[in-house]
């Protein structure tokens, strides 16, 4: 009797459970959204973007390490905490890598790194320049995990901040459809006639219209940017969404419950929104993890295209752009490991949604 007694929603929890990949692959979700909320926590480079660029230093190999230098600026910087938390410090000061340096009568020498092996060029500072003349606590030595790109900035930093895009597209864009969809395929559904074939006509029409094309339209008539992105894709993912409601809301609308509904004198909207769409959620679910993944494949393109996230912000698409002729130039891991964290993370959203599709099937 206690199996029963438990609900729909208990049951499908208890089955996606059972399933080690779809378990897996939500962990792996959750820790990516993490990292791309607090990016900057963990980020080696946590200025704006991750734009510090050492060009000396350039396309260097995973794990190298290198002596800083920073010269302060003397600017105060007027961010209040939560501005560094989520979208990074304004860096105002100069940091210089050097091969070697020493100091004598005051005067800090130093010698520029030079990226073909070559003695560099020496240079002098004050050591006055510095706050109490504590001038060794501007030098350190940083390690690059990832190595660096072809602008010579920290490639794990980049890579961080860059999972913020393709994480977030995903909602974005999720949450556009699903309004979009809900309100057209509801519509097209419930009163059918007219109102359906017309509905029907601006899907066949849209659907018709190759993607990405649309994408680069609607992106071209917004203007290039963050949010101009986001909506482009938002507003192509739609038509699936209709589709699937206008179908389950086809067959439950003859269902008992929704005859029921309309003997006790309610109206359109509640029937709609209270009664028939909870029992269609399910495919909804499973719809908008695909939708996810397929968001994070456009958003890719599109940055690969040069017409998503605009320089200097960070972007996986953008960073496969940027480095891919390195794959013949003997660094192949440059444009790798944006590309494994894209495929990663799509392969995560594909799996999550295969789970819920089978912990959502009535029939087994």
């Amino acid at each position: 009797m206690s199996n029963q007694n438990k609900s729909l929603t208990s049951l499908a929890l208890q089955k996606f459970k059972k399933n080690f990949w779809g378990v897996f692959s939500l962990s792996i979700i959750i820790c990516i959204g993490l990292v791309s909320v607090f990016a900057y926590v963990f980020a080696p480079d946590a200025s704006k973007n991750a734009n510090q660029m050492h060009l000396a230093i350039h396309s260097k190999s995973p794990g190298f390490e290198v002596e800083m230098l920073t010269i302060p600026s003397g600017i105060e910087s007027e961010q209040n905490f939560f501005s560094k938390l989520f979208f990074g410090y304004n860096n105002t000061d100069t940091e210089i890598p050097i091969q070697s340096h020493n100091v004598k009568n005051g005067v800090l020498a130093y010698v520029e790194y030079a990226s073909d092996g070559l003695q560099g060029e020496e240079k002098k500072i004050a050591v006055s320049r510095f706050p109490s003349s504590n001038y060794e606590s501007y030098i350190t030595t940083k390690s690059f995990v990832f190595g660096t790109d072809k602008y010579g900035r920290d490639y794990l930093s980049r890579i961080l901040i860059g999972s913020r895009i393709s994480f977030f597209i995903g909602f974005v864009a999720v949450f556009i459809s699903l309004i979009v969809g809900l309100i057209m395929g509801s519509l097209a559904g419930y009163y059918g006639g007219k109102i359906d074939t017309f509905i029907m006509w601006v899907i066949n029409v849209t659907w018709s219209i190759p993607t990405l094309l649309l994408v680069i339209a609607i992106t071209l008539a917004l203007g290039k940017g963050f949010w101009q992105v986001f909506i482009a894709v938002g507003l192509t993912m739609w038509v699936e969404v209709a589709r699937v409601v206008r179908g389950q809301i086809i067959s439950a609308k003859e269902m008992q419950y929704v005859t029921a509904a309309r003997a006790l004198g309610y109206n359109d909207y509640r029937i709609i929104t209270k009664h028939i769409l909870p029992n269609i959620f399910g495919p909804l679910i499973v719809i908008s993890a695909a939708n996810f993944a397929a968001a994070i494949l456009i958003e890719s393109g599109l940055s690969f295209l040069g017409i998503g996230a605009q320089p200097p912000m960070a972007s996986w698409g953008a960073m496969i752009k940027d480095h891919y002729n390195y794959i013949i130039l003997g660094k192949p891991y440059l444009a790798l490991i944006p590309g494994v964290c894209i495929m990663l993370l799509v392969m995560a959203f594909m799996l999550v949604g295969n789970a819920l599709r089978d912990a959502l099937d009535v029939k087994s």
